[in-house]
């Protein structure tokens, strides 16, 4: 099904020359408002921060967004490569896999997806970039190209595992000339325009367990291009990121979330509801508790990849009201009188 082309500036509610913060910001603001755990059953709301998130994974992503800013609804095509450019684009490349700089790959049993292939993780780095078969006359066999994507996840999904359906181009063979990239006596193949691969959509169910964290990389074998005159298909590489949550700081393993605190509550202590990434649970405030104090919730963070969790933790915010009632007003005054706290270590007169 074709996907309707938007203007991602539009959705964030940004102009063009946004900066990155002011594009985080402008996404924090919007997925607050229409998180679907905050408008429960109000579908306008999902597929709207379904829109936002959309928006943030290209505009977020420096290469995305400078693709996106000079081809507008092309810019998936340009950056995957292999097939005919769009119009008005030269220079089209098929996309190579991760070299040994700048990837993280860890050791995530990742189960099983339909199609062929396996599916795995590494541990070490590639000893450099896996490229793809060239176009041109006389080509030889060459493995097929490796293709790299970004897989988006919310905090939940890299939490508690999810079941992906990915939806792609790859760089396949063209069937009228067979990757030579010509026809009939030299002549350049019209399919293809002379690349010798054609691009294809291509459909995949993957697995994601819990415990996958933002940076790592996914290597599904076999899932990249089709090789050429009978040779291996290349890779799909998945670079996993993390949405940022409209509520908890991820912090490694752990997760950190402000909660706010009456005055009272913070001198007396009491013990209240806080939210984690599970749902609500109780927590004791100590008396004496001050605004900035970071109280542990031991086992409440995120899922290991080995097993266990990490912690939670609630910063303290000691908030007042904005607005008193006389007898309040009557009551703080009361307290200012007979109080001999002093916040500045001053010496009261």
């Amino acid at each position: 099904m074709a996907v309707k082309t938007k203007d991602y500036y539009e959705v964030l509610g940004v102009g063009r020359s946004a900066s990155a913060d002011e594009i985080k910001t402008a996404y924090r603001k919007l997925a607050r408002k229409f998180h679907p755990d905050l408008n429960p059953g109000d579908k306008p709301s999902e597929e709207r921060f379904k829109e936002l998130q959309e928006a943030y994974d290209v505009l977020s992503d420096t290469e995305n967004r400078k693709l996106y800013d000079q081809y507008g609804e092309n810019w998936k095509a340009v950056k995957q490569g292999g097939g005919p450019p769009p119009p008005g684009w030269e220079g089209s490349r098929a996309t190579r896999g991760p070299s040994a700089g700048g990837v993280n790959f860890e050791d995530f049993d990742f189960g099983s997806f339909s199609g062929a292939g396996g599916f795995d993780i590494f541990e070490e780095m590639l000893g450099g970039a896996r490229g793809g078969a060239r176009s041109g006359r006389g080509r030889r066999s060459r493995r097929g190209q490796d293709v790299e994507a970004e897989l988006e996840l919310s905090l939940e999904e890299a939490h508690r595992g999810v079941r992906r359906t990915l939806q792609m181009q790859v760089a396949e063979v063209c069937p009228t000339c067979n990757g030579t990239g010509v026809v009939d006596e030299n002549k350049t193949c019209q399919t293809c325009g002379g690349l010798g691969q054609v691009l294809k959509p291509k459909t995949l169910e993957v697995n994601i367990p819990a415990g996958v964290r933002d940076g790592s990389t996914v290597r599904l074998a076999g899932q990249g291009g089709s090789g050429v005159n009978g040779s291996e298909p290349g890779d799909l590489y998945l670079h996993i990121r993390l949405r940022p949550h409209p509520r908890f700081t991820v912090r490694g393993d752990d997760i950190e979330v402000e909660l706010p605190v009456a005055p009272w509550e913070a001198v007396l202590g009491t013990r209240v509801e806080v939210p984690t990434i599970d749902g609500q649970v109780e927590m004791t405030i100590p008396a004496g508790a001050q605004s900035g104090q970071r109280l542990r919730l031991r086992g409440q963070g995120l899922n290991k990849r080995r097993g266990g969790r990490g912690d939670e933790y609630a910063r303290l915010k000691v908030v007042t009201p904005k607005e008193a009632s006389t007898e309040e007003r009557r009551l703080y005054e009361e307290l200012r009188d007979v109080s001999r706290f002093e916040p500045r270590g001053n010496r009261r007169k």
